[in-house]
């Protein structure tokens, strides 16, 4: 009687169907598709369509405020006190403050002389300033080169100083944060950080120090990245549509409104009185910068964004680099996130709205629901309704929202408006690392705290990549093989079955997943 209560019942129909294996598979479908697959797939289908709700409104308000500020909002030389500094007379550069200027590097063969030269080049009294090279290379060779140049420079009459550390513990935050306890850079009253593709223009300084020197409550002058190699390929093409609106949208927004943005981690000047108020720089993420950032805005410090006050960079042109950069940058907010949200709730010092900004918009919204909205909607949600015909999406979530928010998207690089089609299929691509990053990051999971230092080719660019960013892997890519695999069998059905022609979409992300997937992505434009 045990055994006869333990056995499965398995339906008529599929005892008569055995030796079909295709219609068996067919009416086990059947059989489970009613109780249990269209509920879960309405289900996703109705928190997708949230989540592309939240987003939308998110990037709607971004529009509008972004409009209002350029109409009438005061630009940053106005709403703060800034003027000038001019060496006197008589007391000579004493009235410029001494300023560190601190460059980690680690193995950077390519870029090194273009970050170092350019610090040594800006104009600020050779008195008032250091240059600090935090070089954790691990290649002997490339230290040797690196300290070589500094010996130049100072050979030259400039205050550089080269700085090795015996392991890299804490990586580029260990190393800012060792920086800042050396006794020449005691005397410093702010600190300048560049990474080692960063060219600074020469009247860097000049332009931002003043809002540190002349309003007390700031900690942080922003400058924006301008992307040296963003003609090389299609790849930096597409990273350069993404980053543009960061800077000509989120930043300007969080500076204009609430005094708040994420420090990008380069390019900045903060007081280094605030750095310590905060705690200092800390490195249970990869985000040490936004770690920073976030906490010094609880203490009540404002930070200001300079969308004119540009800095040359270089955008990674390999696909592997552009990976491992994009996980760093995912899976970090995330992980921040998941340890500080509480510390945020609990924050007395800041007003209410900028606590629901930063939790809600800046974290939850852009670093969370983007990423994972594009991927779980567009590239699993969408494409199963289609193989469950009893599940629908609304033309308006399908269609109108995504359109709307990848047009508002583009405003920040408007000459590559012809290449917003394939940015859409490309960033579909990518948010298949971002949701997997970003989990990671929520989890606390193995690879949550992995460091990958990216890539840089430097002047070496044009004689690597003589056709484009031609990216043969190591490997192929099996993750997006698989889903290129998937969405080949949708767009079929579709094409076959369907009657909203969405194979056509299906058919051209299945292109993109597939290049991705066998480690090639970029050409020549």
């Amino acid at each position: 009687m045990a055994q006869d209560s333990q056995r499965i019942v398995i339906p008529e129909a599929l005892q008569l169907s055995r030796d079909d294996i295709g219609v068996q598979f067919a009416l086990m479908w059947e059989f489970i598709k009613a109780p249990l697959i269209v509920p879960l797939l309405q289900l996703g289908v109705v928190i997708c369509l949230i989540m592309s709700l939240m987003l939308f409104c998110e990037r709607v308000y971004m529009g509008i405020v972004i409009v209002l500020v350029k109409l009438f909002w005061k630009k940053p030389e106005e709403r703060y006190n800034w003027e000038a500094l001019e060496e006197d007379m008589e007391s000579g550069s004493s009235n410029f403050p001494a300023v560190l200027i601190q460059i980690p590097m680690f193995n950077e063969r390519e870029v090194y002389k273009l970050s170092i030269g350019a610090a040594s080049n800006l104009s600020w009294p050779a008195d008032r300033l250091v240059i600090q090279v935090l070089d954790d290379s691990t290649d002997p060779e490339i230290k040797q080169m690196v300290e070589l140049e500094c010996q130049r420079w100072a050979s030259k009459g400039v205050n550089i100083r080269y700085q090795i550390r015996e392991t890299r513990g804490g990586y580029k935050a260990g190393a800012l944060k060792e920086g800042l306890k050396r006794g020449y850079a005691k005397h410093c009253d702010y600190v300048a950080i560049f990474d080692a593709d960063f060219q600074p223009e020469p009247d860097y300084l000049r332009r931002a120090i003043p809002f540190l020197v002349n309003n007390p409550e700031i900690a942080l002058v922003q400058g924006r990245w301008r992307f040296v190699n963003s003609n090389e390929c299609l790849l930096t093409r597409m990273q350069e549509m993404s980053l543009d609106y960061h800077f000509t949208v989120e930043q300007e927004v969080g500076s204009a409104t609430h005094a708040f943005f994420g420090f990008n981690g380069t390019a900045g000047v903060w007081r280094i009185a605030a750095i310590d108020d905060a705690g200092g720089w800390k490195d249970r993420t990869t985000v040490e910068d936004m770690d920073l950032a976030v906490r010094a805005s609880l203490r009540g410090w404002k930070f200001v964004y300079l969308g004119d006050l540009q800095v040359k960079s270089e955008l990674p042109s390999t696909f592997k680099a552009f990976r491992f950069q994009q996980h760093r940058w995912s899976c970090g907010p995330a992980n921040l996130f998941r340890k500080m949200v509480m510390e945020i709730v609990r924050n007395q010092k800041v007003r209410f709205w900028k606590k629901v900004y930063v939790i809600y918009s800046f974290f939850f919204v852009r670093k969370i629901i983007a990423h994972m909205v594009t991927f779980i909607f567009y590239c699993v949600v969408l494409p199963l309704t289609i193989l469950v015909p009893e599940v629908q999406v609304p033309i308006w979530g399908a269609v109108y929202i995504p359109s709307i928010i990848t047009i508002l998207n583009s405003v920040g690089t408007p000459r590559s408006i012809h290449l917003l089609f394939y940015w859409i299929l490309f960033e579909n691509v990518m948010s298949l690392h971002r949701t997997k990053a970003t989990l990671i990051g929520l989890l606390g999971a193995g690879r949550a705290n992995e460091w990958v230092v990216t890539e840089k080719l430097g002047n070496t660019l044009h004689m690597v990549l003589i056709s484009g960013c031609v990216c043969l892997g190591d490997r192929l890519n099996k993750t997006e093989l698989g889903f290129a695999l998937f969405l080949f069998v949708c767009g079929c059905y579709d094409y076959v079955h369907g009657k909203n022609n969405y194979f056509v979409y299906l058919f051209l992300q299945t292109i993109t997943f597939f290049i991705a997937g066998v480690g090639y992505i970029g050409t020549i434009i």
